[in-house]
Parts: C-alpha cells; structure tokens; sequence
C-alpha cells in the first residue's frame, strides 16, 4: 500500500489569509475550516476530514513553492511550520514535507 500524497502549492501565496484559502482547497478541508492556526491544527489531526483509505495507508503533504512565502512573511511561516509540525507529531500516519525543488 502507499501513502496518500496531496500538494499544497503556496505559488503566489503572499500572506495567512493566502495560506489558509490554498491549504481549504489543496487539502479539501470543509467549508466550516476557520481559516486560521488553530483550525488548521484541527484539521491536519482530524481523520474524519481524511478518506478512511488514506488514514489507513498514510498521508503525505507535499508544501511546494514556500520559499518567497517564508521570505515574504517569516513569522508567519515559523507560525504555519510549528502547526505542521505539531500534527506531524499529534497525528499517526501524516508526514508533512517541504520540497526544495521546483516541482514534485
């Protein structure tokens, strides 16, 4: 069995209310997602908002384009990597990875 890979493009993401519209859609989080940390906390934990498939096999979040995000607004950036990393930790099966290449 392999992981479910999602991406989660931040091209042309250039602030939290960017960063929350483009994880509500690459991640198909509910229309009640509140749009900010700690909803987005919730939501990464919660295996109700994931197919049962994909909770069952893993899930892979592959954040693509950060770095003019990060650039642009680092505390924020610091603040979303804390999230994803806390679900990481919080959540069995979730891997959250940064890629550094152009594309994945």
């Amino acid at each position: 069995m392999t992981e479910t890979v999602v991406s989660l493009d931040l091209d042309g993401v250039g602030d939290k209310a960017g960063l929350m519209d483009r994880c509500a859609r690459a991640l198909a989080l509910p229309d009640w997602f509140g749009r900010n940390w700690d909803a987005l906390a919730d939501s990464l934990a919660d295996h109700d908002l994931w197919p049962e498939e994909a909770v069952e096999r893993g899930r892979v979040i592959v954040v693509r384009n950060w770095r003019p995000y990060a650039a642009a607004r680092p505390a924020e950036w610091e603040t979303a990597r804390e999230v994803f990393a806390d679900a990481v930790r919080a959540t069995t099966g979730l891997t959250v990875a940064l890629a550094l290449g152009g594309s994945v």
